[in-house]
């Protein structure tokens, strides 16, 4: 018997399709030109391509038919983040992804239907998580006032800016509670711009204090903890999928450099120092796909169980070490221009250190396996 317990590992029909349709999409709308026009941009996305991404129906991917969604389930979000992320793609999918898993595991059907329903329509959103900037925190400090105050800041939270609704994880009594606030409510003073070192990405800390919440916006109950619990394991495995994605783009630039760049008369890649760690790379990639879509494999509608866990926690630490490894060495591999901001090995690195941190390093995941695998 396998010390992980489920090795089930499938690739759908659907997830195919999908993965074909959306690499296609994300190549033609995602060049690096593209990417790098937008670095400096104020959201980080074109709106003409997160408009036919919506088209597409990508936001309700994973929510359910009697909201608008397609129904098919968060593991059909994973082949499109994993294009996403070969092709650094930007835009607020994955947040309001994450918003609307957090929403659809933490209330009892029909609750929040209208809400749910902005989100497959293509409403961005976003989940207001960090307390601090410690991704392994689990002590809620945002407060929510038996006069539906809130009282409490929210640090990094993302696509913020362009966001039309917040889920924002408070406390109430000693109980986590989530609160709905719509974008307009929250005044221009109360945010502040967060820059991250993945410039495609943005976020805000933002203060919610003062906001008083309607009691029909406010989420409580037991499936509350079961959503946020799944919300930071779904979090780790899309981040995964999306570096996973990263890390096979970031692989193919740095060997085409090796196929052109010439030092004493050679070609670079015909040395074995330089062979050797982009085979390594390439068996990391192999590997993430599989973590990523046995995780998938495990996903369902209900509240991950043990097995999900594990194979979202093994994803996550598998992606987020091989991408950091292939930005490494393709600034390495490049020489002294790899350390340039004209150089793209630059783009992969920035990805590579937030994927690392997002929704907890392969240190904080690998920690709660050895309890997971160790103490069964």
């Amino acid at each position: 018997m396998s010390v992980i317990g489920s090795t089930a590992l499938s690739f759908s029909e659907d997830q195919a399709m999908i993965l074909d349709v959306a690499r296609s999409f994300c190549r033609d709308q995602s060049t690096i030109p593209a990417v790098r026009a937008l670095l400096e941009s104020a959201t980080g996305f074109d709106p003409a391509v997160w408009q036919q991404m919506v088209d597409m129906g990508w936001p309700g991917m994973a929510l359910p038919e009697a909201v608008g969604g397609s129904g098919l389930g968060v593991a059909a979000v994973v082949p499109v983040m994993e294009a996403m992320g070969r092709s650094l793609l930007g835009g607020p999918l994955l947040s309001s992804v994450l918003a609307g898993q957090l929403l659809l595991r933490s209330v009892a059907e029909p609750a929040q239907e209208t809400l749910l329903a902005a989100l497959a329509a293509g409403a961005p959103a976003t989940v207001g998580l960090l307390d601090n900037h410690d991704w392994g925190a689990r002590q809620i400090r945002c407060e929510l006032g038996v006069d539906g105050v809130l009282q409490g800041a929210k640090q990094q939270v993302m696509d913020a800016a362009v966001a039309e609704w917040f889920v924002v994880v408070a406390q109430q009594a000693g109980e986590p509670v989530l609160a709905l606030v719509a974008a307009a409510d929250v005044p221009a003073a109360a945010r502040r711009e967060h820059t991250l070192i993945d410039c495609t990405r943005r976020a805000q800390a933002i203060d919610f204090s003062g906001i008083k919440v309607a009691e029909d916006a406010v989420v409580r109950g037991p499936r509350v903890a079961s959503g946020l619990r799944d919300l930071r394991l779904l979090g780790a495995l899309l981040v995964a999928a999306e570096a996973g994605g990263s890390a096979a783009a970031c692989l193919d630039n740095t060997v085409e450099y090796l196929k052109t760049r010439k030092q004493f008369g050679k070609l670079i890649g015909s040395y074995q120092a330089l062979k050797h760690p982009c085979v390594d790379i390439l068996v990391g990639v192999d590997s993430t796909r599989s973590f990523v879509y046995h995780a998938a494999t495990l996903l369902g509608e209900d509240a991950l169980d043990r097995d999900a866990e594990i194979a979202c926690r093994m994803a996550k630490a598998q992606a987020t070490e091989t991408l950091k490894y292939a930005g490494d060495r393709a600034i390495q591999f490049h020489g002294g221009m790899g350390f340039t901001w004209e150089c793209d090995a630059q783009l992969y690195v920035r990805r590579a250190q937030w994927s690392q941190q997002a929704y907890g390093d392969a240190q904080h995941h690998r920690k709660q396996l050895a309890h997971l695998l160790l103490d069964h």
